[in-house]
């Protein structure tokens, strides 16, 4: 979704049209075999046809019998030799093409060779101090569904276009305003590598921002629009966007997209929830992600995945693309879920950086009497406590406990050194006990 704009055709397209003989000389315009070919080592060839009305085929022209010789011997040899080395160079580009479509995942950033390392790259945008007092707020209560014009119309002025010089040229994604004094969320991968970063506000007036932090890990990234800037706005705040509990998503929900792709800015896509919790691996490390089928393209990084009610759940920060051809693989988008943005942008807004989650210990599965613990791990808090396998975790830090997401929400909450009160119910007995968090999750 951050791009750098390349233009021109396809390196090495031919495009080669056959049309079928008539008897008696002259060319049928009615049928078509058009190939389609790109260079090696993926060569790619998709033959059409569209037959002649009636569905019969005019037969060729009956051309002249070539004289049987030597020179006619070899020249048979070589055209066999030529359509050999053709089926074979197919062969292998399909099944190179079909490879690429089966395992490529591309997270859409820049064009490739643009800034994709395997290294960190320092971000030397001006910089704006941490521990401010902001914070990122997530609603757990929804309101009411929307159409989608008016989903348009509150989310949209929230939704800037970012735009970051980089020493490979400009990343250009999308960002969401959370805060009227001007702190914006986008993807860590737009800003990477970046020296100096304007957003563009729907209404087209365009604004320098500060960096604040950025976690790479998460693909997270807040940046703040200085006062000097906000003077110039009316009212001296900006519009910004309401958060919503992406674990209130079920399956199916429709979901909206807004960001600037293809410098695109102000496009809204729309299309439903496809799966939750997917696991993605992203650059070698893995993401637990939202699926969806809104559109997303090369500029919509860093923007909001926003559900009927107009909240944004998710940070969209990913789609699958094909290696071969990008378009090809269309509806397999990726949002980061609104519940795992509260806790890691807060951490980076107090201290620059994302605080580990404490461990408790223990292995949970969702029973009707509550969270029912499989086991509990030997020198951990859980044990220590006092929590024994078979018994029901009823609350926790005083919330009723049904489902896993229930316990891990509650844990994004608390960090290392920490206490933490369950209510047990062990044989028919109620108990409380309390866990002092010391260890941190791997």
């Amino acid at each position: 979704m951050g791009e750098c704009e390349k233009t021109g055709p396809l390196p090495g397209e031919i495009v080669e049209v056959y049309r079928a003989a008539l008897p008696g000389g002259g060319r049928d315009p009615r049928e078509i075999v058009a190939c389609y070919r790109q260079p090696d080592p993926r060569e790619v060839v998709e033959v059409y046809r569209r037959p002649v009305p009636g569905g019969a085929r005019k037969p060729p022209a009956a051309g002249p019998k070539r004289r049987k010789g030597r020179g006619g011997a070899l020249s048979g040899r070589r055209s066999g030799l030529y359509k050999f080395l053709i089926c074979l160079a197919v062969l292998i580009g399909l099944t190179a093409a079909a490879r690429a479509v089966d395992n490529f995942f591309y997270r859409d950033r820049w064009e490739p060779g643009d800034a994709v390392h395997e290294t960190r790259e320092e971000i030397t945008i001006p910089s704006w101090p941490v521990d401010q007092g902001a914070g990122l707020s997530v609603s757990r209560v929804q309101g009411e569904i929307l159409p989608a014009q008016e989903v348009y119309r509150r989310l949209n002025p929230a939704v800037v276009t970012v735009q970051c010089l980089t020493g490979e040229g400009v990343s250009i994604g999308t960002g969401v305003i959370f805060s009227e004094d001007g702190y914006i969320l986008t993807n860590h991968h737009v800003v990477r590598g970046g020296r100096q970063c304007h957003v563009t506000l729907d209404s087209g007036y365009s604004m320098e921002v500060c960096f604040v932090a950025g976690d790479e890990d998460s693909d997270l990234a807040v940046l703040k629009v200085p006062p000097g800037e906000l003077m110039q706005m009316p009212l001296h705040v900006l519009p910004f966007a309401t958060f919503g509990d992406s674990e209130q998503l079920v399956v199916g929900d429709p979901v909206y997209a807004i960001g600037a792709p293809r410098r695109l800015r102000g496009t809204l896509t729309n299309g439903i929830v496809s799966a939750i919790d997917r696991d993605v691996e992203v650059e070698g490390r893995t993401m637990t992600l939202l699926q969806t089928n809104a559109a997303l393209n090369s500029g919509n990084s860093g923007g909001p995945l926003i559900s009927e009610r107009g909240q944004v759940v998710g940070i969209n920060v990913a789609k699958y693309m094909s290696d071969w051809n990008r378009d090809s693989v269309e509806g397999l988008g990726f949002a980061i879920p609104s519940a795992y943005l509260e806790r890691i942008v807060n951490d980076l807004l107090k201290w620059g950086e994302v605080q580990p989650e404490p461990r408790i210990g223990i292995w949970v599965q969702t029973e009707e009497k509550g969270l029912f613990v499989r086991s509990v791990d030997a020198g951990t808090a859980a044990e220590a406590a006092g929590v024994r396998a078979g018994d029901y975790i009823i609350t926790a830090q005083g919330e009723e406990m049904h489902t896993n997401q229930d316990l891990f929400r509650v844990r994004r909450t608390l960090y290392v050194g920490d206490e933490l009160t369950l209510t047990l119910l062990r044989e028919g007995e109620t108990l409380e006990v309390t866990l002092k968090l010391e260890e941190a999750v791997n």
